[in-house]
């Protein structure tokens, strides 16, 4: 279901959210989530008066059990008709203990090239923007409906 609002009122909702990429010799992290049958990176919506740095490692934390450090922007990811932005952060461990949690019946690292097949498309993108390793952001628009989001690769 996706939600209507006039962009020109000032109580349309705004969401930020904040992903992390995580990489080990393994792989890239995903969370298997328990509200839908879908892979992603663990992240999430900001919550009121945190930071960037507070809010991924508190969404990284709930669902994965690890605790990580920021170390780069990847990207800027904007879903203008969610009135969304999400930042992509690329991070590493520096603690904790890879696990299942309330938010994700599974968690653990997968080679780029063979990610799970219901693994969420706008995150296979922000995967591969990652891959770039690019000195600077990317900025992206991406899809922003329910059946896009969700649909199954072809393969």
């Amino acid at each position: 279901m996706t939600t209507s609002f006039d962009p020109s009122s000032s109580s349309a909702p705004f969401r930020v959210g904040v992903y992390a990429v995580i990489f080990n010799d393994e792989g890239v992290l995903l969370a298997h989530r328990r509200d839908i049958d879908w892979w992603n990176l663990p992240g999430g919506g900001m919550e009121a008066g945190e930071t960037v740095d507070e809010a991924i490692c508190r969404e990284v934390r709930e669902e994965t059990g690890l605790e990580v450090e920021v170390d780069q922007l990847v990207g800027v990811y904007s879903k203008p008709l969610k009135q969304e932005v999400v930042l992509l952060l690329r991070c590493r461990v520096i603690g904790g203990k890879l696990q299942a949690t309330q938010e994700s019946r599974a968690c653990r690292y997968f080679a780029p090239g063979a990610l799970p097949r219901n693994t969420l498309p706008k995150h296979r993108e922000r995967i591969e923007d990652a891959l770039l390793n690019l000195p600077a952001a990317v900025i992206r628009t991406q899809r922003t409906s329910t059946e896009e989001d969700q649909s199954l690769p072809e393969n």
